[in-house]
């Protein structure tokens, strides 16, 4: 029930656009604006990157992230989101995704 709920979030129509990015939800790739290179996603990250964009500029917990990205039950005490996280970082550059300390995560900056 909590899937299909998190699934109907409106947003305006066409591709969503964050922090220079547009991601394409058919293809699950995200072109970098500024440079126009395409990035291939895994399921998870994709998942997680919709998620943050959605929500630009605002501090996300972990534990909201995985409830958001994850269809199952997992375990909120491991590092999974952390490691996805990174490989994100690594794919889009380390300045997109703070980390803010004891508090979760913040997408992009307080302008996009």
């Amino acid at each position: 029930m909590q899937a299909l709920l998190r699934r109907g979030i409106a947003r305006p129509p066409g591709p969503l656009q964050a922090a220079g990015l547009e991601l394409d939800e058919n293809a699950q790739t995200v072109r970098m604006t500024a440079s126009d290179a395409t990035v291939e996603l895994t399921g998870t990250e994709f998942r997680l990157l919709r998620y943050l964009m959605l929500h630009p500029g605002r501090v996300l917990s972990k534990s909201r992230l995985v409830e958001h990205v994850y269809d199952f039950d997992a375990e909120r005490d491991s590092n999974v989101l952390e490691v996805y996280i990174n490989r994100l970082r690594r794919k889009l550059g380390r300045d997109l995704i703070a980390t803010r300390r004891g508090q979760g995560y913040v997408f992009g900056t307080d302008d996009t």
